[in-house]
């Protein structure tokens, strides 16, 4: 293993204040929301909704993390919903919302809404609202690098600097079961920057836009349903 040239531990602090100082403001995200709705919504005390991934035949499936984050916000707080996740679901409606058998447009749920088996257990289990979510979290603009070593007196040492830009952009088409309408659909999409100088230790400064999108479109999605009664 190759060895570094030897730093004087007053020049380590200093290189390492001075990379903290101008970083400690970046790593931040920007989230933006967009809504469209359609008609009135409203939910009863004994109603739910299902958070489901929406079936794609073209684009990345929806991250696990992300689906889990979403179900847990919406369902917290006094001003929560409650929620049936979506392997739930789709257990308890097999075989229909399987991978090779799941909707995959407005109109496909519209003529799956018509079979009886479907509509007696969506009644049973009070599921008032279909919420579809489509998206994903992607590093973009990759630039640097992050290289390991053992400086003198065989301590473990890293230098470089790492950067990348992630984005967070994901939707919501909510589907009320009693209507058989679509009544909307809401996003939110989150961009930040993050960085990793490394002189001796990598510093990590993350921009954690999946969670900031989650927060965002689980907010979003409460105010949504609760608060567009006529």
């Amino acid at each position: 293993m190759k060895r570094v040239k030897d730093w004087t531990f007053s020049s380590v602090i200093l290189s390492i204040v001075t990379l903290t100082g101008a970083l400690a403001l970046q790593g931040c995200v920007q989230t933006t929301q967009e809504e469209f709705r359609e008609a009135n919504t409203g939910i009863g005390e004994d109603q739910i909704i299902a958070i489901l991934r929406r079936a794609s035949l073209t684009t990345e499936n929806t991250e696990q993390a992300f689906l889990d984050c979403i179900t847990q916000r919406t369902a917290k707080g006094r001003d929560g919903i409650d929620v049936i996740s979506n392997q739930e679901f789709i257990d308890a409606f097999y075989p229909w919302f399987e991978a090779r058998t799941a909707p995959i447009d407005i109109d496909e749920l519209k003529d799956l809404a018509h079979n009886d088996k479907i509509k007696d257990r969506l009644d049973t289990l009070g599921i008032r609202y279909l919420v579809w979510i489509d998206g994903s979290t992607k590093r973009i603009n990759q630039n640097g690098s992050v290289q390991c070593a053992v400086a003198t007196g065989g301590i473990p040492a890293c230098f470089g600097f790492l950067s990348w830009r992630a984005e967070s952009v994901y939707e919501a088409v909510i589907w009320d079961v009693e209507r058989n309408i679509s009544v909307g659909k809401i996003s939110s999409e989150s961009k930040g920057m993050s960085f990793v100088p490394a002189v001796v230790i990598p510093i990590p400064f993350i921009a954690r836009t999946q969670s900031s999108a989650c927060t965002s479109l689980a907010d979003q999605l409460k105010e949504f349903i609760e608060g567009g009664q006529e």
